[in-house]
């Protein structure tokens, strides 16, 4: 009797690991898709990743939002057709700190080009991120970043620099 008492409870530590590990590839593959629509300005799925009651703390509080109608009405406008964006989101630190809350700590990469002044940006930061588990499935709750550096230039000074290939550019561009 003892030894399946212990076999029973090794069997569900091994589970909640389990269970961890899952929540925290949801929590990852959350955020991957966050940057994709992002910078590929899918705004109808990047909505998705918000709670309705998201908050959002970008450049260290300078760009604050509360509701994901709110965020997105920001992102549209910020990142608009003359933009053209990565962000990479590296080394993420995810923390499952309930049944249905967790945190996270993401390096950041990004690079931007405004297309209508022929200037660029890049920068590094470190993101701030809780995320909420709503109907099975995780959200971001809030969000936002505080800048490591960011440099900005005139692309205008490198003659030979140019855009060669963009995908909102029309075809033949």
């Amino acid at each position: 009797m003892a030894e399946a008492s212990k076999i029973e409870a090794r069997l569900k530590k091994l589970e909640r690991a389990q269970a961890v590990r899952d929540d925290i590839e949801a929590i990852k593959r959350l955020k991957y898709r966050y940057f994709r629509c992002l910078d590929s300005k899918l705004w109808d799925e990047l909505v998705e990743c918000f709670a309705e009651d998201a908050t959002t703390s970008y450049s260290g509080g300078k760009y604050s939002f509360q509701g994901r109608e709110a965020i997105m009405k920001f992102l549209r406008e910020g990142l608009g057709p003359t933009m053209i964006s990565m962000h990479h989101g590296h080394h993420p630190e995810i923390e499952i700190t309930g049944k249905t809350t967790a945190r996270g700590i993401w390096a950041l990469h990004d690079y931007v080009i405004v297309t209508q002044s022929n200037t660029a940006l890049r920068g590094a930061s470190f993101y701030h991120d809780e995320y909420v588990k709503v109907g099975g499935e995780w959200k971001i709750q809030q969000t936002g970043y505080d800048r490591v550096f960011e440099e900005v230039w005139d692309r205008n000074e490198t003659k030979s620099l140019r855009i060669t290939r963009s995908m909102f550019a029309p075809p033949g561009k």
